[in-house]
Formats: structure tokens, C-alpha cells, sequence
């Protein structure tokens, strides 16, 4: 089976969950900067979750990108990350009824721990379909950034209730080591232009 679609269903889902958010945001009632306070919360959950949203999307584009084939398990491995993704927006929601407390920034340490365990299912699920000739497997490796971002999401939720800003402390230093696209793909897709498109001799 070939990646396409699953690429496809991915795209769409995940641009309707980042759309809900969207809906989701109330706009202040007045034009003054005191109205946009209440807000600001809001504002920032958002931001984080579609930073979280896109840094998946990115790399899961990636990942799907260098894989030869998908199975029947994958797909299923690709459907348990969505669901987890696409909580986003209630949790955003949550985040903007209650603030920043601890039980919903605990919620979403929970949807992302969630996610990341998608996210290594899919890219286990995916090398497992290729075989022992894996491009994935050749390109991630100990897959140890995975696993730290697992760790670390899991470690947001109890952190959560001792300090809801720890844990978003957390959550801000997970993106941030992510937010430029995975570089063993980038690397590897280079390499493969590189090999198709030899320099002319001179």
C-alpha cells in the first residue's frame, strides 16, 4: 500500500482540528487592551497547540515521505495519533473556560504524551512494513529524540499540579527542539536528489 492517502487523510484532519481552535477563539467585546487580557491565555494555548500541531504534521509528512509502504497496522497507528491530535481544540477550549490551572494543562500534557506515542507506533509500525532494508529505520536511527519528547510530555502532567507554568515550561522546551523539521529526513532526501541529480563533470 502506498503512502498517499494516508498523507492525504492526514493533511485534512489535522487542517480541520487546527480550524476548530480557530473557531474556538472569543474576540474581545470592546477595542481596548483591557479586553484583550482575559484573552491572552487563550491566545497562548493556541499558539503552543498549533506549534504542536504543525511540528507533527511536518515531521509525520516527512516520515510518510521517505517510507516505501504502509500496512494495515500502520494505518491504525496513523489513526490512534489523530485521535489524540485532533483533542487539541477541546483542551484549548478547556484552557479558555478554566485558565491556566492545573487540570486542563495537565489534559494537555496528557493529549500530547498521547501523540508522541502515536507518533513512535507509526514510525515503529512503518518500519516493521519496509523490513530489514527499513529507509526509515537507516534514517532515525535510536529514535532517542522520540523518547525524550515522550518522557518529557509525561512529565508536564504531575508537574502540572505542582506549577501549571512548569509544565508549560515543559511543553514550550519540547517544541522548541522540534520546531525545525526533523534533519535525518531533510538529510536523507537530500542525499537521494543528490544521487538522482549528479553534478555535470567539468
Amino acid at each position: 500500500m502506498k503512502t498517499d492517502r494516508l498523507m492525504a487523510v492526514t493533511d485534512g484532519v489535522l487542517a480541520i482540528a487546527i480550524t476548530i481552535m480557530v473557531i474556538d477563539l472569543r474576540a474581545p467585546a470592546t477595542d481596548s487592551f483591557e479586553a484583550i487580557r482575559p484573552v491572552i491565555p487563550l491566545l497562548g494555548a493556541y499558539a503552543l497547540a498549533y506549534v504542536n500541531i504543525g511540528i507533527f504534521w511536518t515531521n509525520h509528512h516527512h516520515m510518510l515521505a521517505t517510507a516505501s509502504r504502509v500496512n494495515g497496522r500502520a494505518l491504525w497507528a496513523n489513526l490512534f495519533l489523530l485521535f489524540w491530535l485532533t483533542l487539541m481544540p477541546f483542551v484549548i477550549r478547556w484552557i479558555g473556560f478554566a485558565g491556566i490551572t492545573p487540570p486542563p494543562v495537565a489534559a494537555y500534557g496528557a493529549v500530547t504524551v498521547m501523540a508522541a506515542f502515536g507518533y513512535i507506533w507509526l514510525e515503529r509500525e512503518l518500519i516493521l512494513a519496509e523490513g530489514t532494508e527499513s529507509r526509515i529505520r537507516a534514517v532515525v536511527g535510536s529514535r532517542t529524540k522520540e523518547w525524550v519528547t515522550f518522557l518529557l510530555y509525561g512529565l508536564g502532567i504531575p508537574a502540572a499540579f505542582l506549577s501549571p507554568w512548569i509544565a508549560i515550561t515543559l511543553y514550550i522546551a519540547v517544541s522548541l527542539a522540534w520546531l525545525v523539521p526533523d534533519r535525518r529526513f531533510e538529510r536523507w532526501h537530500d542525499l537521494q536528489h543528490a544521487d538522482a541529480h549528479p553534478a555535470p563533470p567539468l
